[in-house]
């Protein structure tokens, strides 16, 4: 039976709704879009959706107590939750680099967790 999909493009200012039909889960048409962009929005949006996680760790000895990180590459949307859970149980010492590895191949995923700024130590 073929299924239609509803799809609004991010990736520009056009914010195309896009319209994907499939059949026994195999894309067959992608049309609304203005350009090649949205087509592929849209068929991995579908087929294998992936988000950016950002969060913050904790920090010991640091002037704030967390630091924001963020995956270097989208993940999985069905591991946010997991990824997230993950650095719950991260805390880093002080100082911290912009751009440290906190987490390598997280969750064999192949991506890596990094800070997203740099965090300097306490001074007494």
């Amino acid at each position: 039976m073929r299924r239609k999909h509803d799809f609004i493009c991010i990736n520009c200012p056009l914010s195309c709704t896009v319209e994907l039909f499939e059949e026994n889960g195999e894309v067959q048409e992608v049309r609304g879009n203005e350009c090649a962009v949205g087509e592929k929005y849209a068929v991995t949006e579908y087929l294998d959706p992936r988000r950016r996680v950002t969060t913050t760790v904790r920090v010991r000895g640091g002037v704030l107590p967390v630091v924001p990180v963020a995956t270097s590459a989208p993940v999985p949307k069905r591991l946010v939750r997991e990824v997230v859970r993950a650095l719950a149980g991260v805390e880093l010492q002080a100082p911290v680099e912009m751009g440290q590895v906190v987490m390598p191949d997280i969750l064999g995923t192949g991506v890596d967790v990094v800070t997203t700024r740099p965090l300097p130590a306490k001074r007494d």
